[in-house]
């Protein structure tokens, strides 16, 4: 950290902070540059879920009426003479854009694109990215989408049928990967995992794979073809149990997946869990049956670190996410039969080694940790400071 680091300073917008992914990265990133010494301060609601998060961080309140907002992040970056304005929800893009237009001199307006997605209106695809001084794509895939869009007509999701490209310089893209807390999510000592499955009633000679992410209408994380695979799967493994972990407005329609498929005495809803840790230790294999879109899973990144398999999707990031740790099987997007197929292989192999699940862990650490996730975005900083080249 040079000198000149340490008095630039950096405002993170997010007019959201209710919680998901992109809300916890975004938090999760500004505490890793401040603990590299850069000078972070979180501008947002504060009333939302995670406005609390941000009391280790200076945090600026902006209104929620637009204009308003604009002009009050405006004066933010007026009074800290911030260097960078850095935006992360789609809906933040045009309010860093237009509040940096109005200060002089301009900061430099960074956006962290987090979805596998075009924006929706065309003005945004022509006029938006092509204004920002660089863009973090949180993979490669990411960047695809940006730059040459993506077809896929026969897929069942609407969404993923034609996501249109982007006006954008290719050179203001940069593939920087969400990094999760790999000292959090490491291997663990037998105990612990006895701990964990005691905690959910699993049996210490059960097979249980999970499924962990939301599940909201339309599809959720492919929690549906994760319960008809598992039909096939209670066929043959009569030791296997299927966890689905989350919460969503898809609920009773899951509880009716698991009454009509037989599966109420090997299936069950176990709710967000206050442990994400613990959850993966439970789990002898998470599986991730997307078939939505997916920028760049975490949740593949969490169970590889904790030295878990992962059966995924082949489809958008979540290869490039699961390469990483790479344990596991990469399946058809949908296909059930598969899916069954490879959970049964999977449950039927040896477990991962110590050694293995080192391995693993080593690899996320080395590759898409908060450390090198915060490191890589710095950089990233220092390089836009130096081409702007004001003190």
């Amino acid at each position: 950290m040079s000198a000149s680091d340490l008095t630039a300073r950096v405002v993170h917008l997010n007019s959201r902070l209710r919680g998901g992914g992109t809300d916890n990265q975004c938090l999760a990133l500004a505490r890793g540059l401040t603990e590299r010494s850069w000078t972070v301060e979180v501008a947002g609601p504060t009333d939302a879920p995670l406005s609390y998060e941000t009391q280790k961080l200076p945090f600026y309140a902006l209104p929620r009426f637009r204009p308003l907002q604009i002009l009050s992040l405006a004066g933010v970056l007026r009074n800290t003479r911030a260097r960078i304005i850095h935006a992360h929800h789609g809906d933040d893009y045009w309010t860093a854009l237009l509040a940096a237009s109005l200060v002089t001199p301009r900061p430099i307006v960074v956006f962290s694109r987090h979805l596998a997605k075009s924006p929706r209106a065309q003005a945004s695809r022509r006029h938006l990215f092509v204004r920002a001084d660089a863009v973090i794509a949180v993979s490669g895939f990411v960047a695809h989408v940006l730059l040459q869009g993506h077809d896929d007509p026969a897929s069942p999701v609407p969404e993923r049928h034609h996501r249109l490209p982007c006006r954008i310089d290719p050179s203001k893209i940069h593939v920087i990967h969400t990094g999760i807390a790999t000292d959090r999510f490491r291997p663990r000592e037998a105990a612990f995992t006895a701990d964990a499955r005691r905690g959910l009633n699993l049996g210490d000679k059960e097979f249980i794979f999970g499924v962990v992410g939301g599940f909201d209408l339309p599809v959720g994380k492919g929690q549906r073809i994760f319960l008809k695979a598992s039909q096939e799967v209670m066929r043959r493994l009569p030791n296997a149990r299927f966890l689905l972990a989350g919460s969503g407005n898809m609920d009773a329609i899951l509880r009716d997946d698991i009454r009509h498929l037989g599966l109420e005495e090997r299936a069950r809803l176990v709710g967000q869990q206050p442990d994400p840790v613990s959850l993966h230790h439970a789990l002898d294999c998470l599986v991730h049956p997307q078939i939505a879109t997916e920028a760049f899973p975490s949740v593949v990144l969490e169970a590889h670190a904790c030295g878990r398999p992962v059966i995924a999707s082949e489809l958008d990031g979540i290869p490039e996410a699961w390469a990483i740790g790479g344990m596991g099987h990469l399946v058809s997007a949908g296909a059930a039969g598969e899916l069954a197929r490879a959970m049964i292989r999977q449950a039927e192999s040896p477990a991962p080694s110590a050694t293995e699940q080192a391995e693993a862990h080593t690899r996320v650490q080395a590759q898409a940790s908060l450390p090198v996730q915060a490191e890589r975005v710095g950089d990233l900083y220092r390089r836009l400071m130096a081409g702007r080249g004001r003190p």
